[in-house]
């Protein structure tokens, strides 16, 4: 009988999923609704004479997002692992037709969005998924011999390099970042050894210096949160902006819906900047709360992926949980102006379908593991109380 289907007949024996995740998740999803609609609705009536347009588009998603969150917590987590090889090759697909003019959609100057006629999804989200599906799945396997470079560190890494140059086409260097950076958490997880991870950091570094330097423009946006001023109207705007809006929020914030910078003073007050909304309404108090619940969840993944029951589980888990909390870091480093513009939104809270759905069937995957992981922490509690009586066993 196969390790999937002997787990598909032991759901009924697992823990529940875990509480804490699924409440913290709940939590950033309500109030990301809820800042969605404050921080969007001049923008939807200026152009769509609808307040609560951007509203109603992602309430879709997050009842998409919370009915496969709900199917990914029920579904065995090792089935991923017999689906990485299908996963990996329809996300290549959908990745190089977003680059064929006809299937990929253009906005902003980057060509990141694939038009499926009723919907348009951004590939590059799910692609975080899926390798971190991948890497789990073949470094699990590699824990023998995961010290050897040629061997256990360098060949899965062709596969990442692959979709880093794919999403680098795409001119998503946000995306491209996270993959080069939770790449790393996986591997320092799976033991590889640190004179190894140096050199490929110092790699993919030299990656985006020259992707940088060959066009001024991309080099002058990724230099400009040092001195946001200098540009003030080009390059600076975002950061500048962004910047008063945290001002502006002080200590208890400005209220409910009293953002000044949303009225058309932030670009993406929605999407990419919705944090600074956050803290001009919120201040600082808001802040920390939001911060706050990203580290409860994070913190909460990772000590109960330990606990998986086996190396896919564990790698998976804190993938999915170093994921989150990458792209949170990276987005209020933008927003706070300690990091350039990238372009990536903020886990639960920003306006996006593909970037809310990502997230919700991650966590629903996460959530799995936690029922495996509550299962697991009860046997080995059962050991320690009866050690001579399991051996005999």
């Amino acid at each position: 009988m196969s390790e999937t289907r002997l787990d598909l007949e032991q759901q009924s024996e697992l823990g529940r999923p875990d509480f804490i995740i699924l409440i913290v998740t709940l939590i950033l999803l309500g109030f990301g609704l809820v800042m969605i609609y404050s921080s969007s609705h001049h923008i939807a009536y200026w152009e769509y004479q609808d307040s609560a347009y951007f509203l109603k588009r992602q309430l879709v998603w997050a009842f998409l997002g919370l009915l496969m969150l709900y199917i990914t917590m029920n579904i065995p987590y090792r089935l991923y692992r017999k689906l990485v090889p299908v996963i990996l090759l329809v996300l290549l697909v959908m990745m190089v037709l977003v680059l064929v003019p006809g299937f990929g959609l253009k906005e902003k100057g980057a060509q990141r969005w694939l038009n499926l006629g009723v919907v348009t999804l951004q590939p590059s989200e799910f692609v975080k998924l899926g390798l971190i599906m991948y890497l789990a799945s073949i470094y699990s396997k590699k824990q023998g011999y995961i010290s050897q470079f040629k061997r256990g560190v360098l060949p899965p890494l062709v596969i990442v390099g692959l979709f880093f140059g794919l999403t680098l086409l795409q001119r998503d260097l946000g995306t491209a970042s996270m993959l080069m950076l939770f790449t790393f958490v996986i591997l320092f997880c799976a033991g590889a050894r640190m004179r190894h991870m140096l050199a490929l950091g110092l790699m993919g570094f030299l990656m985006v210096g020259i992707f940088a330097v060959t066009q001024p423009y991309r080099l002058e946006r990724l230099t400009a949160f040092l001195d946001p001023w200098a540009d003030p109207l080009d390059t600076g705007y975002h950061t500048i902006q962004s910047l008063y809006a945290i001002g502006n929020g002080g200590l208890w914030g400005m209220g409910f819906n009293n953002s000044i910078q949303k009225q058309f003073y932030l670009p993406e007050p929605h999407t990419d900047f919705i944090f600074a909304v956050v803290a001009e309404e919120w201040g600082l108090v808001g802040v920390i709360g939001v911060l706050l619940a990203y580290l409860v969840l994070i913190l909460r993944g990772i000590q109960l992926s330990l606990h998986a029951p086996d190396a896919f589980g564990m790698l998976l888990g804190i993938g999915i949980s170093g994921m989150i909390g990458i792209q949170a870091l990276i987005n209020i480093g933008v927003v706070s102006g300690s990091l350039p513009v990238t372009g990536l939104t903020l886990p639960f809270l920003s306006y996006g379908g593909s970037s809310l759905l990502l997230t919700l069937v991650s966590t629903g995957i996460l959530l799995n593991i936690s029922r495996y992981a509550v299962q697991n922490r009860r046997k080995e509690s059962h050991h320690e109380q009866n050690p001579i009586q399991t051996e005999t066993l």
